[in-house]
């Protein structure tokens, strides 16, 4: 009789010809997609859009529900009695009201500060998963409260907390984000150990 022809052995899978094969968490596939210069920075412009957004939104529903100027007067709400309110205020200033009235100029230096930390980037050490959330959180609250001043010529300002006779003066979820990625910035920079320094080969003795 004549002998069949064997059929051909199945094309040997990747793994059986010694080929590894790496595997992706599901939640980092859409990063993939990223041009390689911007997946290094994915925390930032992951966490910068996300704290902006969330200014956005909390300051639209705070106008929605909140008639103009509620601080101090009739019409704010109290959430903790003698301690925090929300309240509707604009400010044209900077924090604690530092140069009230240049709202204009302070975009400006807003813009400034974004192309200052572009530029300066790797200096920054901005590939670095922690330094990324710090400026995440930081460029985030600059271009929340940058949108305020470009739309409304003002910032909105919202919290309201009283420490017994002192006043905090009031803000929002930018400046939230602003003060907690300088602090992480700053904390950051304490604890790095500092580059040892090198001997003197002169003073050695002899």
């Amino acid at each position: 009789m004549t002998a069949l022809p064997s059929r051909p052995s199945a094309t040997p899978s990747r793994r059986s010809a010694g080929v590894r094969t790496r595997y992706a968490p599901p939640h980092l596939h859409g990063m993939s997609t990223l041009p390689p210069r911007l997946a290094r920075y994915r925390w930032l412009l992951g966490i910068a859009p996300a704290v902006a957004a969330l200014d956005q939104i909390t300051k639209l529903w705070i106008a929605a529900v909140l008639p103009a100027n509620t601080y101090g007067a009739p019409g704010h709400i109290e959430i903790v009695p003698g301690f925090f309110n929300l309240v509707l205020v604009g400010n044209t200033g900077a924090a604690w009201s530092i140069l009230s009235g240049r709202s204009s100029w302070l975009a400006f230096l807003a813009l400034v500060a974004l192309l200052g930390i572009f530029l300066f980037r790797r200096h920054l050490e901005l590939e670095r998963r922690a330094v990324q959330i710090a400026f995440g959180l930081l460029c985030g609250g600059i271009v929340g409260n940058f949108i305020d001043r470009a739309r409304l010529g003002h910032v909105v300002d919202f919290l309201d907390f009283h420490f017994g006779d002192y006043i905090y003066p009031t803000f929002n979820i930018a400046d939230c984000g602003i003060v907690c990625g300088v602090v992480l910035y700053v904390l950051m920079n304490l604890r790095q150990p500092r580059p040892a320094k090198p001997e003197n080969p002169a003073s050695g003795k002899a």
